[in-house]
């Protein structure tokens, strides 16, 4: 949700005005606070910190559930962990599951089947409607994600991802072929001034977004080409962000691509592969690998056939 600052409110303090705003959600200043240290609020695209007097027409955009969707549904819905212990849970996600209820999106969601396998096992720094979420991939990216069990494991792991120091690795398939075999993309991303609801690089009112890329194989004859995309940061829809401004958009997005009708996909082809971090207990660092779904593999085998019928 947005808010423009009116004169009424010009140099009040950001999680006040927030508190006051909001007052009719039931939303306490100390959730508005930890929003905003998880950079979950944005004041002109960019983040700021709790007292931050705000000014006339200033555009704050505020990540939070509506107050409706508090009522978690506990759902059976089949969920693959991969690993599991007293602070944590990895899963590996479905493509097509979003990871927490938000508008139009109040059940079915990982979540929800969260909430029926370990209701009182997840940690409550998040609220009620996203109870252990430390991390979102996006609801048509595929794999690995970390849960956490409790608020330490939480704190501590959100820590990781606020310092950059999570390593994240995805596989992506995207459209063209990838001349460098490997390159760093380092330009900024904000919200788009042309469609509020799409990202883009630009340097207005922006952050700054590191990704490595790797070319794993090229596909010729298909023109599409298999990259590994390393996150040295998690700005929002990142790797389409970065690929499609290298005209090369990932297969299957058709909010920053085209539709191709040589791959019946719906969403982009992109699978968070591999999750690395130091254990909130242990203080060791471990690290995780999926494997690809079933439709990502069998597209790859028919790219593989098509590259050998062409010699």
């Amino acid at each position: 949700m947005n808010f423009i600052v009116d004169k009424e409110n010009v140099s009040k303090r950001l999680d006040v005005y927030l508190s006051d705003i909001l007052k009719d959600k039931d939303i306490t200043r100390s959730y508005i606070k930890n929003l905003i240290d998880e950079e979950k609020v944005l004041v002109n695209g960019a983040k700021v910190k709790s007292g931050y007097k705000i000014k006339l027409n200033d555009d704050i955009e505020v990540e939070i559930i509506e107050r409706e969707s508090e009522n978690i549904v506990a759902e059976e819905i089949p969920l693959e962990i991969v690993y599991e212990d007293e602070d944590i849970i990895i899963v590996n996600k479905a493509k097509g599951m979003v990871v927490h209820p938000a508008n139009g999106n109040y059940t079915g969601t990982m979540v929800n089947s969260l909430m029926h396998s370990h209701k009182d096992n997840l940690s409550s720094i998040n609220g009620v409607v996203r109870p252990g979420i430390v991390h979102r991939i996006d609801k048509d990216t595929s794999g690995i994600l970390v849960v956490a069990k409790n608020d330490n494991a939480h704190k501590k792991l959100s820590e990781q991802f606020k310092v950059h120091s999570i390593k994240r690795k995805y596989v992506a398939l995207v459209k063209g072929i990838v001349k460098e075999d490997t390159q760093t993309i380092d330009l900024p991303i904000g919200r788009s001034t042309r469609d509020r609801k799409k990202m883009a690089v630009t340097d207005k009112n922006s952050r700054n977004a590191v990704t490595h890329i790797r070319v794993l194989k090229r596909f010729y004859t298909s023109n599409v080409t298999l990259v590994e995309a390393e996150l040295e940061t998690g700005r929002t829809h990142q790797i389409r962000v970065h690929m499609t401004h290298l005209h090369h958009p990932l297969v299957g997005d058709e909010v920053y691509g085209k539709k191709d009708p040589k791959f019946k996909v719906e969403g982009q082809m992109l699978h968070a592969k591999y999750l690395g971090f130091i254990h909130p207990s242990t203080n060791e660092f471990i690290e995780f690998d999926s494997n690809l779904p079933k439709y990502f593999e069998d597209i790859l085998v028919s790219l593989e056939n098509k590259e050998k019928a062409a010699k």
